[in-house]
């Protein structure tokens, strides 16, 4: 596979995640570069604009794995990564995996789940990588997290500590569609079978695990320019002086940047960043890694806002 034919399979995948997802390209897009550059997505929005139905249909579009995972306030950890259980017939211990031993793992409303359930996660995300009494369990290099919340409702919600944020490489922002958009879903809707699993009936799954790692060893090989990761370090650097901003964006912001930028180079069939690739992933991935000073909250600023001000004052590589 060079770089043409793999711009040609996301674009294909693109176009049948779209028959279903509809008026949301954008975050497809971004859910497809996480895929691709080994991070994690966090997708947050009101009840009804398709969160869990993006996940399902990415997982459609994907040969690979897929599971579920309703959190909800008494979910333990165990639910989640599995436990051993003692056998009596053999007198041995014997472990059940939970269902996280998967590639692609829907974390529906994973803010209704307290800490430690939601802990149970860090290492998973992190090393790809499970610990149960003491043995290690890999995850293999497909495993992708794909969370939800909903920002509305608060009650019974126990919000992400900023170190399980930080696992995740984009934080997406998913709201209504427009009013063409909303006509042209229930339109096709209408012309449907009344069953919930027909909306995502008939995605081909395009992406097997051969062509995901054929993909990965073509963005290993993407170039990015000394003034690429200049403009990246300056950018992250900017979040931890901004007068607006309590607390910066780490090291791993910028190096999770900077891997998404290669795959986003090469969705577009280039070998090399531009500039235009970090400014257009630049919110994505940093706005649930800053944390907004009192003043800016008082003022009604937002993390998106903040992050687009620093963009337009630091100066872009030529």
């Amino acid at each position: 596979m060079d770089l043409g034919e793999f711009r040609n399979l996301i674009a294909t995948v693109r176009g049948e995640i779209g028959k279903v997802v509809q008026g949301q390209d954008a975050i497809i897009d971004l859910v497809l570069i996480s895929i691709f550059a080994g991070g994690h997505c966090l997708v947050e929005g009101p009840p009804g604009t398709a969160k869990t139905l993006l996940a399902r249909s990415v997982s459609a579009a994907m040969a690979l794995d897929y599971r579920r995972i309703q959190f909800t306030p008494d979910l333990m950890p165990g639910d989640v990564l599995g436990v051993n259980l003692f056998n009596f017939q053999t007198n041995q211990f014997h472990l059940t995996k939970g269902p996280v031993f998967t590639d692609i793992l829907l974390a529906d409303e994973i803010n209704r789940a307290p800490p430690k359930t939601q802990s149970a996660l860090l290492q998973a995300m992190n090393e790809r990588m499970v610990t149960l009494d003491g043995t290690d369990y890999s995850l293999g290099s497909n495993f992708f997290v794909l969370a939800t919340q909903n920002p509305i409702e608060q009650q019974g919600t126990y919000p992400l500590p900023e170190a399980q944020l930080d696992r995740f490489l984009f934080k997406l922002v998913v709201d209504f569609p427009d009013w063409d958009t909303e006509i042209a879903i229930l339109s096709r809707h209408a012309s449907q079978a009344l069953k919930s699993d027909a909306r995502n009936a008939g995605i081909r799954p395009l992406v097997t695990s051969a062509a995901l790692a054929a993909g990965r060893a073509l963005i290993d090989a993407i170039h990015l320019d000394e003034t690429i990761l200049t403009y990246i370090v300056d950018l992250v650097r900017a979040t931890r002086s901004d007068p607006d901003i309590l607390y910066g964006a780490s090291t791993r912001a910028a190096d999770a940047l900077a891997s998404a930028v290669r795959v986003r180079a090469a969705f577009e069939g280039r070998d090399y960043g531009l500039p235009d690739d970090v400014q257009v992933l630049l919110v994505p991935a940093l706005r649930h890694r800053i944390i907004l000073s009192p003043s800016a909250e008082i003022d009604g600023r937002t993390p998106d806002e903040v992050l687009r001000n620093i963009k337009n004052r630091v100066d872009a590589p030529r």
